[in-house]
């Protein structure tokens, strides 16, 4: 399935627009992130725009501060949205833990944080970035601590990320396989292009090996393929290109 992370779209106002735009361009899912339900209305807004379009929201992002102190909140707003999965996505740097332990601890904090939603019905996991594949002072690996904390965490990998933290994406999807339960498909351009985007590139249009990982990732069972750009300079540009581009890996 492929979907779209609507964080990508928001600069490009209003997202009932946006909605119009994807359907059009062939997604069938979106996913979410927290302004698009940050209250009531806009939980309404999005409902109305996925019903309007045709779209679904399998996936969705939520802060972590949420998911420890919002349960409720959250459960109604995935049910509402008829969401599937559940990933926190990021930790601000302040917040991040400077050695293996801290991390280690991290994972189980969210290994706690998700028995309620799992209770529920729901999968969750983190999204990575790319700190989490530079080694800590002692020498640990941030994301393989996480993932030995919470031993049943799932992962969005975020496949650009971990390329730019200086991993091998294949080696991570091998070691996790059973872990990878949705993936950002985002492209990096050459180096010194783009600078306008943040060096992000359309899927297809950039260093990606998208062919090869798009295949490790769909022999290991992924069905949630979710094409993100962190700062397109054209939204609908990206999102036409991106699919495109994806139906032919």
């Amino acid at each position: 399935m492929f979907s779209y992370q609507l964080y990508s779209s928001r600069n490009f106002p209003p997202m009932s627009a946006t909605f119009q735009m994807l359907a059009d361009a062939g997604y069938t899912a979106v996913e979410g992130y927290g302004a698009l339900y940050a209250d009531d209305a806009a939980v309404e807004a999005t409902t109305a725009g996925l019903a309007a379009t045709g779209l679904t929201m399998p996936t969705g992002h939520f802060s972590l501060a949420m998911l420890e102190t919002e349960v409720a909140k959250v459960l109604s707003i995935a049910k509402s949205l008829k969401m599937q999965k559940l990933y926190c996505p990021h930790i601000m740097p302040a917040d991040r833990p400077t050695d293996g332990k801290g991390w280690h601890d991290f994972g189980a904090r969210l290994e706690k944080t998700a028995h309620v939603y799992r209770a529920e019905g729901y999968g969750f996991g983190w999204h990575n970035h790319d700190f989490e594949f530079r080694p800590t002072a002692d020498g640990a690996i941030p994301q393989e601590e996480i993932f030995d904390g919470g031993p049943h965490l799932e992962w969005e990998m975020d496949v650009a990320w971990v390329i730019r933290g200086g991993a091998d994406p294949l080696a991570w999807i091998e070691r996790y396989k059973d872990r990878i339960t949705a993936a950002h498909v985002k492209d990096i351009a050459p180096a010194g292009e783009n600078a306008d985007e943040d060096g992000w590139a359309d899927v297809g249009h950039g260093t990606v090996d998208w062919p090869s990982i798009m295949a490790a990732l769909r022999a290991i069972g992924v069905k949630h393929f979710v094409m993100e750009h962190d700062n397109p300079s054209d939204h609908t540009r990206f999102a036409t290109r991106a699919i495109a581009a994806a139906k032919e890996f």
